[in-house]
């Protein structure tokens, strides 16, 4: 048994939602933030793969998801987040990478992109009451990300491979 397995036990699914954010111009950025933003967002997400891959293709079947922001996967540009949008596109290149490369272990890897979710702890009732800048006229909630991956990781979705699934309300743009 691999070693990630040994102690935690059987992996089948992978949700890679870390990472920090630096949100301020290139120019008041520091070196260090880009370790921060490379480290905490893509070289996390290559890590955990290297853990939870062994035993999946072993088994013939894994999902991984990771977390993009919106907007990341079409590179599109946001004010203020050079080095957060960079990660997270080199996050989406890298899952959607492996999801060509592991289909044939039967382990899909699909990316979500969260939108406007204001508030982490409000559930889907409070956060439709939060107005927001996208279609729908309000935030986003915890819930509406958690169907997302409870779609992606159910065992019916073993077609559904290299997907981006935004979760934005309709948002298009990296930012309101």
């Amino acid at each position: 048994m691999h070693e990630a397995e040994t102690r935690l036990g059987r992996l089948d699914v992978l949700v890679h939602a870390v990472g920090p954010i630096v949100v301020k111009s290139f120019a008041r950025s520091t070196f260090d933030d880009y370790r921060k933003m490379i480290d905490g967002n893509l070289t996390s997400a290559v890590e955990a793969a290297f853990a939870a891959l062994p035993g999946m293709r072993e088994r013939g079947f894994g999902r991984l998801i990771f977390f993009g922001m919106n907007g990341s996967e079409s590179t599109n540009p946001a004010p203020k987040m050079s080095l957060y949008a960079s990660a997270k596109a080199g996050v989406v290149t890298f899952a959607r990478t492996l999801a060509l490369e592991e289909a044939a272990s039967g382990i899909t890897v699909n990316v979500i992109e969260p939108g406007d979710i204001r508030d982490k702890t409000l559930d889907r009732a409070a956060a439709s009451a939060v107005p927001a800048n996208n279609p729908t006229g309000h935030a986003g909630s915890w819930e509406d990300i958690a169907y997302a991956v409870r779609m992606l990781v159910a065992g019916e979705a073993g077609f559904l491979n290299g997907v981006v699934l935004r979760v934005s309300g309709g948002s298009v743009e990296p930012h309101e």
